[in-house]
């Protein structure tokens, strides 16, 4: 992105962010994302001046038959708002278009098996992160996942925290970090965590994160910011390092916020 592109997006996302918050947005949030009442009142602050800054710099788009409202756009702005707290004005440069389907869709999908046999299938998805600036979200697993924010699932986190993972061009677990000596610690600690992750799928363990988490380091990265937003208390018992290193990057404790008894 060019320097000069760069700033008119920066100037916009400023303008919208300075406008009043419509009072029908905040019911918006207060229905459709309870983590936000948790905040401190200085974060739904900049999480309301996210939300206006996201909504008037990405393009959505409805699908099969979706009607888009006031009230899809608000309530993904929010949740992936949310993973931009307290880091900088960045507002995740490479998206540029949020496409929602109402429900689970069907995507194509190409397997190879070992003798180089392609075979084309299709896959029910909730929700997919593309290199090219894309995310595609299911409407109903969006209020779903917000809805309940104490089972470690929500797909808006899961594929904005693609989005971040692949702002180097890469999906592979390691995101942009803001100081050059975290990457040591981050490799360790993550690395290991996920070789553990494996292990517990391979022996049917319980985890506190999603088996899914298991399948690659891109997707063992986005699974651990789910359960570090949603059962933050769960992951910093069970996994402290790795908590550490999440808290660090998102610049957020969602311990200290987190009702007690509950996951979030």
């Amino acid at each position: 992105m060019s320097s000069w592109f760069a700033a008119v997006r920066a100037s916009k996302r400023r303008k919208a962010a300075a406008a009043p918050f419509p009072p029908a947005w905040d019911e918006i949030l207060e229905r459709n994302f309870p983590m936000a009442a948790r905040l401190s009142e200085a974060d739904r602050e900049e999480l309301k001046r996210r939300i206006q800054g996201f909504l008037a710099e990405k393009r959505f788009e409805g699908l099969g038959g979706l009607e888009l409202t006031d009230e899809i756009r608000v309530s993904i702005a929010a949740q992936a708002g949310l993973l931009l707290l307290h880091r900088g004005e960045g507002c995740y440069p490479k998206v540029k278009t949020i496409l929602v389907y109402p429900t689970a869709y069907d995507a194509p999908v190409q397997t190879q098996s070992p003798d180089g046999v392609i075979t084309e299938s299709r896959q029910t998805r909730l929700g997919e992160a593309w290199t090219l600036g894309t995310v595609v979200l299911s409407w109903d697993d969006v209020r779903h996942g917000a809805a309940d924010c104490k089972d470690g699932h929500n797909v808006v986190l899961h594929e904005f925290a693609h989005q971040i993972d692949m702002e180097d061009r890469e999906a592979d677990g390691a995101p942009v970090l803001p100081r050059r000596s975290m990457y040591v610690a981050w490799a360790r600690v993550l690395g290991a965590e996920y070789e553990t992750l494996q292990d517990e799928v391979r022996r049917r363990h319980r985890t506190v994160m999603d088996r899914y988490g298991a399948t690659n380091p891109a997707e063992f990265f986005a699974v651990a910011t789910e359960t570090f937003f949603e059962k933050p208390r769960q992951l910093k018992k069970k996994h402290p390092e790795l908590y550490e290193q999440l808290q660090a990057f998102y610049r957020q404790d969602p311990v200290e916020r987190a009702t007690p008894g509950s996951g979030c």
